[in-house]
C-alpha cells in the first residue's frame, strides 16, 4: 500500500508490540533492531525506524500511496481512525489517519500528477 518514504521515527510503547503492528498494518518488514527497530517498506529503501523516546509534536509523516481513498478504506477496516476525510491537494488527494497506538499520519496520492511549478 505505501509507496514512499525516506525515514521517519516513530514513538511506540512497546517495541515489539509496535514492530507487529505496523508489520499487519502497512506490511512493513524488520530490518533491524537494538535500542530501536528499523522498519522497511517494498519496493525502496525507506525505513521506520520506532523507538520509545517522545518526537516533538510538529513531526508529520507523509507516505505517497496509490489511491488515498481505497488506502483510507483499508485502514480503517484495519482499525484507524480518520481524522481528516480524503480531500484535494495540487498533486491530488490527502487523507490524515490516526493509528491504535496514537500516530498521525497523513497519505497522499498523485493522481493529478506532480507538480510543474
Amino acid at each position: 500500500m505505501l509507496r514512499k518514504i525516506d525515514c521517519v521515527m516513530v514513538c511506540v510503547d512497546d517495541l515489539e508490540a509496535g514492530a507487529r503492528y505496523y508489520a499487519d498494518l502497512f506490511g512493513l518488514k524488520r530490518l533491524w533492531s537494538s535500542e530501536s527497530v528499523g522498519m522497511g517498506m517494498s519496493e525502496t529503501d525507506a525505513e521506520i525506524v520506532l523507538h520509545t523516546t517522545d518526537n516533538p509534536e510538529s513531526v508529520s509523516v507523509h507516505y505517497l500511496v496509490d489511491d488515498v481513498r481505497a488506502a483510507v478504506d483499508d485502514l480503517q477496516w484495519k482499525g484507524c481512525l480518520v481524522r481528516e476525510a480524503p480531500f484535494d491537494i495540487a498533486i491530488g488527494e490527502c487523507a490524515v489517519i490516526e493509528d491504535e497506538l496514537g500516530n498521525i499520519w497523513a497519505i497522499l496520492d498523485m493522481s493529478k500528477g506532480p507538480r510543474t511549478d
